[in-house]
C-alpha cells in the first residue's frame, strides 16, 4: 500500500526537525511512502529544513490551512494520504497500524488518538490538556494532528472546506463519517500507538483562552471569519 504523508507547514523551523526525525524512524519498515511539505510562505528556514530531509517540497501562497492541505493532496501520489502537524512526533507502529485499518476496503480513512506534551506545571491547564482528548472522543471530534483518508474517497468529499479558518479537520471528519454511513463503511480511531503533540498554545496563551478558542461554539460561529483567527494561525505561537 502507497501512503503520501502531507504536512502543512509555516515557520516551522524549531519543531518540523523533531517531526521529520520521527517520521523517518516510523517509516523504515514501510515500503513505499512519499514526504509532501507543503510551505505557506515561510520566513524562516522550514524549507531548508525540508529539503535537508528528502521531502518533496510545495508552496501554497494562500493563507488557509485547508487550502494548504489541498495543495499537498493534489501531489499526492499514494493511495492513502496521511495528513501530519509539523509539530507532532509520530510514534513507530503508527503507520504499520494505518495500513493495518486500510487493508479493509470497507475503511475509507480516520485518525490517530492525540497525546499532549506536558510543557506547564500549572494544574488547571494540566488537567484540561489531559480532558480534552476525552471530550473530542465523545463528540467525535476527530482532530487533524494526524488524519489519514483514500485518496479516491478524498477526492470524492471534494478535501477540506477552504471557506473555513479553522477546524477544518473536524469538519472534514465529520463529511468522512457521513459518508461510510451512506456506503457501508467505516472509519478507523487508532488509539496505539497514539501521536504526541506541542502543547505550545496551551503553554503561551493560558486556560481561559485556549477554552474560549476550542470550545466548539467559538469555532461554528467564527470558523469562517479570517481575521478573527490571525493570532492562532498567521501569528502563531512557535
Amino acid at each position: 500500500m502507497n501512503l503520501s504523508v502531507v504536512i502543512p507547514v509555516y515557520n516551522e523551523e524549531a519543531y518540523l526537525p523533531k517531526t521529520l526525525d520521527a517520521l523517518m524512524i516510523a517509516l523504515a519498515g514501510i515500503s513505499h511512502a512519499e514526504i509532501i511539505v507543503v510551505d505557506n510562505h515561510s520566513t524562516d528556514s522550514t524549507r531548508e529544513t525540508a529539503a535537508n530531509f528528502g521531502a518533496q517540497i510545495l508552496v501554497e501562497s494562500v493563507r488557509n490551512i485547508g487550502k494548504v492541505r489541498n495543495t499537498g493532496a493534489s501531489k499526492a501520489s499514494g493511495e492513502v494520504i496521511v495528513f501530519l502537524d509539523a509539530d507532532t512526533i509520530v510514534k513507530p507502529g503508527v503507520f504499520e497500524a494505518i495500513i493495518e485499518a486500510m487493508s479493509d476496503y470497507r475503511c475509507f480513512g480516520g485518525s490517530v488518538a492525540v497525546e499532549y506534551e506536558v510543557m506547564t506545571n500549572r494544574l488547571p491547564v494540566r488537567f484540561f490538556m489531559k480532558l480534552w482528548p476525552i471530550l473530542g472522543r465523545m463528540t467525535k471530534m476527530r482532530q487533524g494532528a494526524l488524519q489519514f483518508c483514500r485518496w479516491d474517497i478524498f477526492r470524492e468529499l471534494g478535501g477540506y472546506d477552504e471557506t473555513i479558518y479553522v477546524g477544518e479537520d473536524i469538519d472534514f471528519h465529520w463529511h468522512l463519517d457521513k459518508l461510510v454511513k451512506g456506503q457501508d463503511g467505516f472509519t478507523a480511531f487508532i488509539t496505539e500507538p497514539n501521536v504526541l503533540t506541542s502543547s505550545r498554545r496551551w503553554q503561551r496563551m493560558g486556560l481561559l483562552r485556549m477554552i474560549f478558542f476550542t470550545h466548539p461554539v467559538t469555532i461554528f460561529f467564527a470558523w469562517r471569519f479570517r481575521s478573527f483567527w490571525k493570532d492562532w494561525y498567521e501569528n502563531a505561537i512557535r
